[in-house]
Parts: C-alpha cells; sequence; structure tokens
C-alpha cells in the first residue's frame, strides 16, 4: 500500500485495448523549483524530523538517505538495530526492503531485457505458469504483471506464501485464482510481479537472485544488497524486525523469509546502498560515468501504465501505477515516483523522487508500519517546497495501515460464542484428511476430543475452538493473520471451509478418504 498521495492527469484509453499497450510518453517535466538553499533547509531539519517520529512511535531503529543533483547530501542512521540492545543503527546496516523491492526489481528487468523485454509474453518462459483464461494466459507480458493490470485479485498468492508454499507452487496455482477484466482493472500482486521477473530470470536462464546481483547490485557497487533472505539473515550489521505489543511497546518477534516473492518484496539493503540506486535511477540508469542500466528502458518504468486510484470527485485527482512504482504529478507538473514497502512481521520502508528536481529521498525503519518511513519522506519535502509541514502526517498515513489491517477481519467475533451454541458432534466426526486443489492438503486431528487443524506443505498446527454447531474458530499467524477466523464444517463432514482463506471462493477443503458415520 502507498500512503503518499497520487497526482496525475491521464487517461485509461492505453489500457483498454487487447494488445499489449504502448503508452505515450508523458509531457516534458517543467523546469526545475528548487534551489540548493531549499533543499539544505529539508536536509537541516531531518534530524529532527526523524527523532520526533521515534520519540512518538517508539520506533527503535531508523536510516535515510537523500540525494540531489547526483551527489548523497544525507546519509545517516538513527536508533538501535534490536529493541533492548545498544548496537546502533548507521548507513551500513541492512534492512529489509518489503515492496520497495519492487522499484528494484523494475531496474533490473530494465537492465536484464531493454525496452522490448517489457512486452514480452510471460508464460513460455516459467514452467507451469498460467491464469485462469487461457487468452489472457498467452498474452499476459512483463509489462501487464509489473503494472498489476493482468485481472488476478488483490494480493493474489500471498495466503499460499503464508502457509509455506515456495514460489514454484505459488506461481503453478495462480491459475485457480479468478480474474477482471484483463488491462482494464488493476490490484495489486506480489506474485503476479513475481511470476514476470522469473520469467525474464528464466529465459536468461539463471536464478532472478543472481540476474539481479548480476544486472545491478553488483555493477553498481551495491555489495550489501541482497535479493536472497540468507544473506539479510547473516548480516552481522543487520536492523531486526519488530512488531509492537499490547503494552506500545516493540519486540521483535518474528523473522519475516519473503524467499517465495523476492522480485517483489525480497530485497535487503542499506541507506548507503539505496543512496547509490537512487543516484542512478536520477540520472537515467547512469552511475559514475557508466551506464549501469538502459536509459530508454529505465525510463519507460516511471510512465503511469495502470489507473490505479479513480478521483473520488469531479476535481480529484487519478493515481496511477507504473512498472514498479506509484506514479503521480503535482500541481506543478512534476513527475513524482514513489514506493512504500510495509511487512506486519516488522519492516516499513519509503523511497520517493522527484525527477525533475534531480531529488530523492529513502527511509528505512525496522517497525511494522506506523506511518514513521512515509511522514519522514512527505516532511522533508513539504519542508523543501514551503518551509513548514503542511499537516501533522503520521496519524494520517498510521490510519491507512490499520484500515487495511482490519479490512480482512472477520466480522464474527469468535472469541464469544453465543449463548445459545448449538454443540458440535463427536470430534470424531470432523477427524480426518482434506484436499484444497488450490491450498493443497490439510488434516483435522482428533487429540481425545481435541481437534486441531493442520495446513500447509511442512504443516502450520492450528487448536480448533467450538463456537456455535460446525463451526470452529483458530487464531491466524503469519504475515497475513487477521486475528479468529472461522473454520465451518458441513454437516455430512465430507468437507469444511477457512474463512479468511475464502475471500475469492477457495477456501473449502474437500475429504479425501472414507466419511465417518
Amino acid at each position: 500500500m502507498n500512503a503518499l498521495g497520487w497526482i496525475a492527469a491521464a487517461g485509461l484509453t492505453a489500457l483498454l485495448g487487447v494488445t499489449a499497450p504502448g503508452p505515450s510518453p508523458p509531457p516534458p517535466q517543467p523546469p526545475p523549483q528548487l534551489d540548493d538553499a531549499e533543499v539544505r533547509r529539508a536536509v537541516d531539519q531531518l534530524d529532527g524530523v526523524v527523532e520526533a517520529a521515534m520519540r512518538r512511535t517508539g520506533a527503535p531503529g531508523v536510516a535515510v538517505a537523500v540525494v540531489h543533483d547526483g551527489k548523497v547530501v544525507h546519509l545517516k542512521g538513527y536508533g538501535v538495530r534490536k529493541a533492548g540492545e545498544q548496537a546502533a543503527v548507521d548507513a551500513d546496516t541492512v534492512f529489509q526492503l518489503a515492496s520497495v523491492s519492487k522499484p528494484i526489481a523494475s531496474t533490473v528487468v530494465s537492465g536484464a531485457v531493454g525496452v522490448e523485454g517489457w512486452s514480452e509474453p510471460v508464460a513460455p518462459n516459467v514452467p507451469d505458469f498460467r491464469l485462469k483464461d487461457p487468452w489472457v494466459t498467452s498474452h499476459v507480458t512483463v509489462a501487464d504483471l509489473f503494472s498489476h493490470r493482468s485481472g488476478l485479485p488483490d494480493h493474489a498468492g500471498d495466503l499460499l506464501e503464508d502457509l509455506g508454499h515456495d514460489r514454484a507452487y505459488i506461481l503453478s496455482h495462480l491459475r485457480y485464482e479468478p480474474l477482471t477484466p484483463f488491462r482494464a482493472s488493476y490490484a495489486y500482486t506480489n506474485f503476479g510481479l513475481t511470476a514476470a521477473a522469473q520469467a525474464v530470470a528464466d529465459e536468461k536462464g539463471v536464478p532472478w537472485e543472481k540476474l539481479a546481483a548480476d544486472t545491478l547490485y553488483k555493477p553498481a557497487g551495491m555489495n550489501s544488497t541482497s535479493s536472497r533472505f540468507e544473506d539479510y539473515a547473516k548480516a552481522a550489521n543487520r536492523a531486526r524486525g519488530h512488531v509492537r505489543t499490547g503494552d506500545g511497546t516493540w519486540r521483535p518477534e518474528f523473522l519475516r523469509d519473503p524467499d517465495a516473492q523476492s522480485p517483489a518484496g525480497g530485497v535487503s539493503s542499506t541507506a548507503r546502498d539505496m543512496a547509490t540506486w537512487l543516484r542512478l535511477q536520477l540520472a537515467d540508469g547512469k552511475l559514475d560515468g557508466r551506464q549501469i542500466i538502459d536509459a530508454e528502458a529505465l525510463r519507460r518504468t516511471h510512465w503511469p501504465e495502470s489507473v490505479a486510484r479513480p478521483p473520488n470527485a469531479p476535481a480529484g485527482r487519478t493515481g496511477f501505477y507504473g512498472l514498479g512504482w506509484n506514479v503521480s504529478y503535482d500541481d506543478q507538473g512534476r513527475l513524482r515516483l514513489s514506493h512504500t514497502g510495509a511487512f506486519a512481521q516488522g519492516a516499513h520502508t519509503n523511497v520517493t523522487m522527484l525527477p525533475g528536481e534531480q531529488l530523492g529521498i529513502v527511509v528505512l525503519t525496522n517497525t511494522s508500519p506506523v506511518g514513521v518511513a512515509d511522514a519522514v519522506a512527505l516532511d522533508f519535502f513539504d519542508i523543501a517546497q514551503t518551509g513548514e509541514i503542511s499537516r501533522d502526517w503520521i496519524p494520517l498515513v498510521d490510519a491507512l495501515y490499520q484500515q487495511e489491517a482490519d479490512a480482512g477481519r472477520s466480522k464474527t467475533d469468535y472469541a464469544r460464542p453465543p449463548s445459545d451454541a448449538t454443540p458440535a458432534k463427536d470430534s470424531g466426526t470432523y477427524a480426518g484428511t482434506y484436499e484444497s486443489d488450490y491450498y493443497g492438503r490439510a488434516r483435522v486431528v482428533d487429540d481425545e476430543g481435541a481437534l486441531t487443524l493442520e495446513l500447509g506443505p511442512q504443516p502450520q498446527t492450528y487448536r480448533l475452538t467450538h463456537y456455535d454447531g460446525d463451526t470452529f474458530s483458530f487464531r491466524t499467524a503469519g504475515e497475513n493473520a487477521v486475528g479468529l477466523t472461522g473454520v465451518t464444517f458441513t454437516p455430512d463432514g465430507k468437507s469444511f471451509t477457512v474463512e479468511y482463506l475464502n475471500t475469492e471462493g477457495l477456501g473449502t477443503f474437500t475429504r479425501t478418504g472414507a466419511t465417518p458415520r
């Protein structure tokens, strides 16, 4: 999710056809409107902005880099890598980037295949990849999936990752997801983008993680950047991800492994390396006189591709998504590129650029999203442009994250069974092995009257608590946890449906053996 404002002025024309879209270049950028003194004013106030946000939220660690006119004008760490310990965050502390991985992935694709590669179909290169509609399968391109216009539903495949399925399994099971109109609808999908990146890597005959390193990280000297979780996990100077506890403190409870969706969310990096990447982005792929990434292909990633958010009023602004970037235009007609990254299990990042001003900022934090990364970036541009912060951004941004987190929660309060609840059947009635075409095998185990549900390839075990009749509940886990969810068995014991897995109608498991009498 991106909390930065969407500002743009373009139409849907290029998105409504059935052939691969070839969008027209956006209008030329106006002359720069920020001078060195205005940028310096914002840089000089960054320490105070970051430290105030940390005091207010309790965030343990932050790192910030700012690039202007090809130079790194601010590079600094704040706070600690892990709550309760003394090791300080610095410019070389490795953070998980979450979805800020997406514009990095589009940089890699630009360098690997150039402009023409964006219009290449995905299916021929990825074994077992297909979508529900065969015609869409044969026509969907790398650009379609990077701009989230394939028709896949929002966050398709994420729940499979939560259950422990690997990338190959997830990409081969996107075929079961329902589709909305191709190239005429937008839905944010980590595994759609991952499929496209995988197609590019497969065409090159190397793993995605090696392609990213060979195409971008090594040539640019981004020596602390990796698309492998293993490299993040073993880094000595590493920021641990934190989640907020009930008393408001931060705890490093989880270690999020995003390898399955590495192109979409699996990059780890430092403020220093990200400053290098910002310099490359703002210089059309050039770094210290060397053309690292093809300029035309990289500029292509900055164009509006999909309407991500239509205007909500006649005078409202339209929000766009490019190739791995949120794309917008401000009141002065300046292109604004941005992306936020967020792991509920402990990462929140933001990158924002005004290419016409040759100005960009990246903010890395080691907490689940509470608005800090986005608010620091927004405060910085406010101060640069007007000399003051236009509004209190943290509560506005945090409310968006809370709204998104609450959206998936059940409307049923499973913690409070009805007073007239119907008793469950004998526990043996529900025990057995079940199967879902999408989610795979599940088992309901009867342990002397106590039921547990096993899900995933390396079974995750959940204790079932009776709610009413044939309905039970369990507490969800993982990046997309939604609190308590329901499990409802059919009266004949032949199947059950898991509520939070059933958003797209795929959450029913059918018994594979004989039904108990």
